[in-house]
């Protein structure tokens, strides 16, 4: 998340769902997948993304690059194969450092998973996976900035590789998001089918550390009042629930995130788009926000309900 003074689902689940779609009344919660060898595998892409030797992640660094390496690997070994423009979105963008702009030349990854039921319709996956480098001597892991919700996004790949979404679906690892949104803003400007084809962009960015409040935020449903009643009835999983957000003309500074993460060139495009993510935590920017600094139940909770979530859009949109 950029600072804002810058401005596998189980079986019961998916037979949950699919009776929901064929009822003519009002949609039934989606149920948390139950566990699975996806924990175990979300825990080690934060570990590794966040380790020391990914030197932060920053935007055009030799850790940037390891990092999408790793990416890239963990998509082609899921099978989510790249759209026809290549699996590598790169750009050349002007950001913000400490010292002033600076030009970064940044990449995004790409993969496509089609749809069975609106495949020419397209919700688009968005997690940054850069972070801000190194100051000082100094490793600023970004263990939950946003490794995290990289982690994510890739779990939900992997559910969707199990059980085909009913929407297409871009899977987008940005970069450039800590520089000024540069990543999302090229994806919008460049995207791989026209933007009337997007239904909705859902942005993960910072989803580890709910245990802050014990809630995972749902951000832009002021913005697109249609998509709370999809999401309303989702309880609660373990420790974490939805809360819904910090996108209101009440809410200002850093209490306000319509323009904190990647969603927002989304939403400048006027695209919908929902943001999920946690509180401001003290770690939050800082070195030590490190893997070790992890609740893994929480974590696992929190990504079980962006999955849910996920599911229950898909379902809902473009009926």
């Amino acid at each position: 998340m950029v600072p804002f003074r810058h401005l596998a689902l189980s079986s019961a689940a998916a037979a949950l769902l699919l009776a929901a779609c064929a009822s003519d009344g009002p949609p039934a919660p989606p149920a948390a997948p139950e566990p699975s060898v996806m924990h175990a595998q979300l825990l080690e892409d934060v570990r590794i993304l966040a380790a020391d030797d990914m030197q932060g992640r920053d935007t055009g660094s030799p850790g940037g690059a390891m990092a999408r390496a790793y990416i890239i690997g963990r998509l082609e070994s899921l099978g989510v194969v790249a759209p026809p423009m290549g699996r590598e979105q790169p750009w050349e963008m002007q950001g913000r450092t400490r010292e002033g702009p600076k030009t970064f030349n940044g990449v995004n990854i790409i993969g496509v998973i089609p749809g069975t039921r609106v495949t020419d319709k397209y919700i688009v996956v968005t997690a940054h996976y850069d972070h801000v480098g190194t100051n000082d001597g100094q490793v600023f892991n970004g263990a939950d900035d946003n490794a995290s919700g990289v982690a994510t996004m890739l779990a939900l790949a992997a559910d969707l590789k199990r059980q085909a979404p009913e929407h297409s679906v871009f899977i987008v690892a940005v970069d450039g998001e800590e520089r000024g949104l540069l990543g999302a803003k090229h994806f919008v400007e460049a995207p791989p089918v026209p933007l009337t084809s997007i239904s909705m962009n859902l942005n993960f960015d910072m989803t580890a550390r709910a245990e802050t409040d014990g809630k995972l935020w749902v951000t832009g449903t002021y913005q697109n009042p249609n998509l709370r009643p999809i999401l309303e009835l989702i309880p609660a999983n373990g420790s974490v629930a939805l809360a819904f957000g910090k996108d209101t003309p009440q809410d200002t500074g850093e209490d306000n995130w319509v323009d904190a993460s990647d969603h927002a060139a989304f939403y400048h495009a006027q695209i919908p788009f929902l943001y999920l993510g946690v509180n401001y935590h003290p770690d939050y920017h800082r070195p030590s926000d490190d893997f070790e600094r992890i609740t893994p139940s929480v974590f696992i909770s929190a990504t079980e309900l962006s999955i849910v979530s996920f599911r229950a859009l898909d379902r809902a949109l473009d009926r």
